[in-house]
């Protein structure tokens, strides 16, 4: 009996082909319709492009998958989307306002990470109860609580300009810390993810760490004695094509000569043009390519990663658990290190509520995580659920801490008025 050969049409073919045209098509369309919900919602526009990649994937629809050469495709535009995001931090680090509040955002934040790191390595501890002496387990229960470690600000931000306490020292030291946040926990990523390889010994990881630190800080000196020469270039079309091959070319080296995530590089590259007076204009052009091309496409494909409904009961017991944990973790570490730092008790709880939400920086972690076998994709639903949740109620606890202080403001001004008339 011979073996019956299917016949492929050129539709087949042209759909094969150019796949990924449509699918491009389709999730730029969804993020951009379901972002612009989010913002109607006076929600942060990544909570739509995550829900609009979790309807597109697995989870609702199915409609795109990762798997094949366009999958792949896929996700490679979506690590550079990554890496745009990281490179926009590090240029969007206010270094001035950052060292006016240095010491207690350091506190704030050095205990914020401690935490939380402490308490999502619990809970996977005591949920899944895996044998700790086996190095690849104690790795993952260490790298839940780094993803729990990182914190995204940018609705809180939104939350104090509207409320009109984002240059207090409260918004200040949020904003602080939320950036030495950042920076810790992709030095703390940054030594689990080197671990996972067994054949690397901690005395090399750590060296390797130490090299790139003196390879960047010579980068930064360097950038520095130039910087007149620099500035000579700011706004021509050339300077921002030429910070992007910076960005590139620093994640490149970081990745392949260190060790190093790409996305350490990223950061940095942007955190060394932060100061320059070239840095406006290059975030507006840079920003311009990552939001309407790359950035949805890395939001979307954490969402086509997520299976919800294949999630357990475990799993979900496990997501339950890890939120409340993700929650309190800030509140209490970020809340002590402010109250360490001489803060009072109301302004600590507002400090510490400000940090609550995970949002884009947790899922970057959370894919690094993925891609080196750290986490699941069980493990990665129960992560997109806690960033999800706790970028939703973030503002909402933020306006209830801060109306009492709002409203003391309020009645203060009407005294002061009724004693001058």
């Amino acid at each position: 009996m011979g073996i019956v050969k299917k016949q492929y049409t050129r539709e087949d073919f042209i759909m094969g082909e150019y796949a990924y045209l449509l699918y491009i098509a389709i999730i730029l369309f969804s993020t951009k319709i379901l972002g612009v919900f989010s913002r109607k919602l006076h929600m942060p526009q990544v909570v739509g492009a995550l829900l609009a990649g979790i309807i597109l994937g697995p989870s609702v629809t199915n409609l795109i998958t990762l798997q094949g050469d366009v999958g792949q495709f896929l996700e490679d535009t979506a690590e550079i989307g990554v890496i745009f995001l990281m490179f926009s931090a590090g240029l969007d680090t206010d270094v001035r306002e950052l060292k006016k509040n240095s010491i207690s955002a350091f506190v704030v934040a050095g205990i914020g990470v401690l935490v939380p790191v402490l308490g999502g390595f619990a809970t996977y501890a005591a949920i899944f109860k895996p044998s700790l002496a086996n190095q690849q387990e104690l790795l993952k229960a260490i790298f839940i609580g780094v993803v729990l470690s990182a914190t995204s600000v940018s609705i809180t931000v939104e939350t104090l300009r509207e409320m009109g306490k984002l240059g207090g020292k409260v918004g200040t030291t949020i904003l602080g810390a939320a950036v030495i946040d950042d920076i810790l926990g992709i030095i703390v990523l940054t030594v689990v993810t080197s671990l996972q390889d067994t054949s690397v010994k901690i005395s090399t990881v750590l060296l390797k760490i130490v090299l790139y630190f003196v390879f960047i800080g010579a980068v930064f000196f360097v950038c520095y004695k130039c910087r007149k020469q620099i500035e000579r270039f700011d706004k021509r079309r050339s300077v921002a094509i030429m910070a992007v091959v910076f960005c590139l070319v620093l994640s490149f080296i970081s990745e392949a000569a260190f060790g190093i995530a790409d996305i350490t590089g990223a950061y940095f590259a942007g955190l060394i043009l932060c100061e320059l007076k070239l840095q406006p204009y290059v975030n507006r052009k840079t920003e311009i390519l990552s939001y309407m091309f790359f950035s949805p496409i890395f939001f979307a494909s954490i969402g086509l990663k997520t299976s919800l409904s294949a999630m357990s009961g475990v799993i979900l017991t496990f997501s339950a658990v890890l939120l409340l944990v993700a929650i309190l973790s800030k509140v209490l570490g970020c809340g002590l290190g402010a109250r360490l730092c001489g803060f009072s008790g109301k302004d600590a709880l507002q400090i510490g509520v400000g940090m609550i939400s995970r949002g884009e920086v947790a899922l970057i972690v959370a894919q690094k995580g993925s891609q080196c076998g750290l986490l699941n994709s069980n493990l990665f639903g129960a992560i997109v659920l806690v960033v999800i949740v706790t970028t939703l109620i973030t503002p909402v606890l933020l306006k209830m801490v801060m109306r009492d202080a709002s409203n003391e403001v309020n009645l203060g001004k009407i005294g002061k008025n009724a004693a001058h008339n």
